[in-house]
């Protein structure tokens, strides 16, 4: 490759990764600030939103036992409300045994799933849960 070729590799590339690594104009986050503003609209289909993101969130999503979820409801995240879901799951760890029960907060931002919390202490307090069995049911 020419001395040319290599110098427009070189300035192309950081502009080819500062496009992939900007922001999603229609992908708010919780971080995004006033794009996340105003009401925030339920999320109808949270639990199948919820499951593609614990899908990628849990390290071996196969193997869950004990699920269940929350409805969502609005809380205050970072000053502003979002709704939030609760999950309860016991997941396989890696040497194949089950330990503790975990408790996770889904956190909805224009009525999509947009991160799993761990501590969900004042998120979660007074949930309502029900079974969740397509969490029990995830595969690879």
């Amino acid at each position: 490759m020419g001395r040319l070729a290599r110098c427009a590799v070189i300035v192309a590339l950081p502009l080819a990764l500062a496009g992939c690594f900007g922001s999603d104009g229609d992908r708010p986050t919780l971080m995004g600030g006033t794009q996340a503003g105003g009401p925030q609209p339920f999320p109808d289909n949270f639990r199948s939103d919820t499951l593609a993101l614990m899908r990628t969130y849990l390290n071996n999503p196969v193997g869950v036992r004990d699920a269940s979820m929350a409805e969502p409801v609005q809380r205050e995240v970072g000053g502003r409300q979002f709704y939030v879901s609760c999950l309860h799951f016991t997941p396989r760890e890696t040497d194949g045994s089950y330990k503790a029960m975990r408790e996770r907060a889904v956190i909805f931002v224009n009525g999509r799933a947009d991160r799993v919390v761990d501590r969900t202490s004042d998120l979660c307090a007074g949930a309502v849960y029900a079974p969740f069995p397509e969490l029990e049911k995830m595969t690879r």
